[in-house]
């Protein structure tokens, strides 16, 4: 396989592998380095195991959907859709996207994102329908924000985030639709 390297034993190590459970590494030994520091940052055993686990689900979770294609762009899509979720989720449970972590409207962030995991796991990973779930995502991100506008949740970060959000879901979906058009175009070629 490409891009696998021999590590001198036999065995073959994927830098791409490496990289991603490297940066995980990375981001769980930080706020710990952090707290060497700094009194600002104060995390306990549950915040490295929750944040642990979080990351546990997104790499497996990028691993296991892009064994499926060996295509740059299929990556690209799924790895800044996995992204984003981990980002949605750390951001809600931190801080909360509409007030502060406690304000039970942040659980309408779980429903985004369910729609996603949702619409992929239907779609069996394959462009064309993880394109649409992304679609669908990126509406179910509009609507959050419209229904904390009519409940009035109005809060300035909640209307970035979710230009963020339906930028990053769209162009996820962009990419794997480019995806699936290849994959069309080249199994009708003679």
């Amino acid at each position: 396989m490409a891009g696998n390297l021999e590590d001198g034993s036999g065995r073959r190590r994927n830098p791409r592998r490496i990289a991603v459970w490297g940066t995980a590494a990375f981001l769980l030994l930080l706020p710990l380095v952090a707290m060497q520091f700094t009194k600002e940052v104060n995390w306990t055993p549950s915040d490295f195991v929750g944040f642990g686990g979080m990351l546990l689900v997104a790499c497996g979770t990028y691993e296991m959907a892009t064994r499926r294609s060996g295509d740059p762009a299929y990556r690209a899509a799924v790895g800044a859709a996995v992204v984003g979720g981990l980002l949605l989720v750390w951001m809600n449970l931190a801080v909360g996207v509409i007030g502060s972590q406690e304000n039970s409207a942040n659980l309408m962030f779980a429903g985004v994102l369910a729609v996603g995991v949702i619409g992929a796991l239907i779609a069996r990973f394959q462009p064309r329908g993880m394109a649409r779930a992304l679609v669908a995502t990126t509406l179910a991100q509009a609507m959050v924000a419209v229904i904390a506008l009519i409940v009035g949740l109005d809060a300035p970060p909640l209307w970035f985030l979710t230009a963020f959000y339906v930028a990053l879901w769209l162009t996820s979906a962009g990419l794997l639709r480019r995806v699936a058009r290849r994959q069309t175009s080249t199994s009708a070629a003679p």
